[in-house]
């Protein structure tokens, strides 16, 4: 059974998902495998347009797995097994043939900082590159604004032409969000991208999050529940490979459940 949308389209006071629009993810019946072992069974779930859509779940439930099919990383994983439909905008991710133009659209930040060996600038203006845009006024004005989104240009903006991996670990986590955000994606994976990050840039890219989601659409997984609390509108919990809810996120945290392992878990009883 699919989740419901909430009939709200404000949240935190900024205007929230569109709800009163079609999905911009349609997922039906997602299975997911590696080398005949399931790790995702049966999942039924629409994700909406400015909307921070929350994972959470012990690990080995299937989450990272679950961006990697929206992603179409089996693709490159000869291991990996998925079944079922996947639709961005109404149409099947299988049935692009590009790939990597699909992958345009999507941005991912992954667990660890993962910098191209390249300056801070170049790292930022590659994607604006291979799309095209040669001339530099341009390129810096997409290195500029990345790099603001993602609440880093201030420490970066006199150490351009240094190494990306010569910054903090924290400034790299932002530096692989500016990177994602040149490729002007719709949807914005991120799996837990404060595994890393202490706890005062976490709190940083938390409140960029909070406003990108009026310009995109934000999946996130994370092992933190206080976080899915803090950020997102719907939150899913995932157990076993078993999607069991999805639901307003305050009210999972108020106990308005319809499976009690969700409250077993939000309350730290197991996980």
């Amino acid at each position: 059974m699919v989740d419901a949308a909430p009939e709200t389209a404000v949240a935190n006071g900024i205007a929230g998902p569109a709800y009163d629009e079609p999905p911009i993810i349609e997922v039906r019946d997602l299975n997911i495998g590696y080398g005949g072992k399931a790790a995702l069974q049966g999942v039924d779930l629409d994700i909406y347009r400015h909307e921070i859509f929350g994972i959470i779940g012990p690990a080995n439930s299937g989450k990272t797995s679950f961006l990697r099919a929206l992603n179409r990383m089996d693709a490159f994983n000869t291991a990996m097994e998925v079944r079922g439909s996947i639709r961005l905008n109404g149409k099947d991710i299988n049935d692009w043939r590009n790939v990597y133009a699909l992958r345009s659209r999507i941005g991912v930040v992954f667990p660890l900082p993962v910098g191209l060996p390249l300056t801070v600038y170049e790292n930022v203006a590659f994607s604006p590159r291979l799309r095209g845009i040669r001339k530099k006024a341009e390129l810096d004005e997409v290195v500029e604004r990345c790099l603001r989104r993602a609440a880093l240009w201030d420490e970066v903006k006199d150490r351009l032409d240094s190494l990306g991996s010569l910054l903090s670990g924290g400034q790299q986590q932002r530096l692989t969000i500016a990177r994602a955000l040149s490729q002007e994606p719709e949807l914005l994976l991120l799996d837990e991208f404060s595994i890393a990050v202490d706890p005062v840039t976490t709190m940083r890219i938390e409140d960029v999050l909070k406003e990108l989601r009026s310009e995109m659409t934000i999946v996130l997984v994370t092992n933190l529940v206080q976080q899915a609390r803090r950020l997102a509108d719907r939150t899913a919990f995932f157990l076993m490979g078993e999607l069991v809810e999805i639901g307003d996120t305050e009210d999972l945290f108020e106990g308005k459940v319809t499976d009690q392992r969700t409250t077993g878990y939000i309350e730290g009883r197991f996980g």
